[in-house]
């Protein structure tokens, strides 16, 4: 069966690795400060000026002064750091992140993204995303497969505003992780959830994939 929102962010929990700067989208992604391995020592960067975040607060530990880009309270971990968000963008702009995790509206099968405008809706606005696609070594993006319409959100081209071209890496979904193949510009099925089938995520997919020849269980 379909993954639900923690689960999905579970599995991209294991896109981290010890030591690495890592940078969490708003939405979805910021689940998986609450999935950090143990033991292991990740640095979560946010645009608006904080490197060392931890997982969510509970009640009797919120701190309104202590958020992250999307306005949520957030933890700092011990050694965090403040500063501007001028000197945030610069660690992103200058290619200092590891890894940024994303959120998206609709992914092209070629990596376009298209996560920050629905015309005609308000929306939080575009934030760090264009910085964090161009600038980041690796972007990771998790969503669900499918919008609220049952409509495809891996497709041929993207109908909405693009946040950057040919920049995604890895796509986990609540069906499946999708690998981008560099050489074929194409994303490859490489693990199925629980339950699901290739058949299902192919059916559920616009876009042209491809499929690894034994597609893995997802341990979420």
């Amino acid at each position: 069966m379909p993954l639900d929102r923690n689960e999905i962010a579970r599995r991209a929990s294991q896109e981290l690795e010890d030591g690495f700067y890592v940078n969490l989208g708003i939405g979805m992604p910021t689940l998986v400060a609450n999935h950090v391995p143990d033991g292991m020592t990740v640095w979560l960067q946010s645009e608006n000026g904080l490197l060392g975040m931890g997982p969510f607060p509970s009640d009797d530990k919120v701190d309104a002064d202590l958020i992250n880009a999307g306005k949520q309270t957030v933890t700092a971990v011990e050694g965090a750091s403040y500063f501007s968000s001028a000197d945030s963008f610069a660690m992103i702009r200058g290619g200092h992140i590891d890894l940024a995790i994303l959120g998206a509206m609709e992914i092209s099968q070629e990596g376009d993204i298209a996560n920050w405008m629905i015309p005609g809706k308000l929306v939080k606005g575009m934030g760090g995303a264009m910085d964090l696609v161009a600038g980041v070594k690796r972007v990771v993006v998790m969503m669900e497969h499918c919008n609220k319409k049952g409509q495809s959100k891996l497709i041929p081209e993207c109908t909405l505003p693009l946040t950057g071209v040919g920049c995604i890496d890895m796509i986990i979904t609540d069906l499946c992780v999708l690998e981008m193949n560099k050489d074929k510009r194409r994303f490859e099925l490489t693990e199925l959830a629980p339950g699901v089938t290739v058949e299902e995520v192919v059916e559920k997919t616009t876009a042209e994939i491809l499929v690894a020849e034994n597609p893995v269980l997802m341990s979420a």
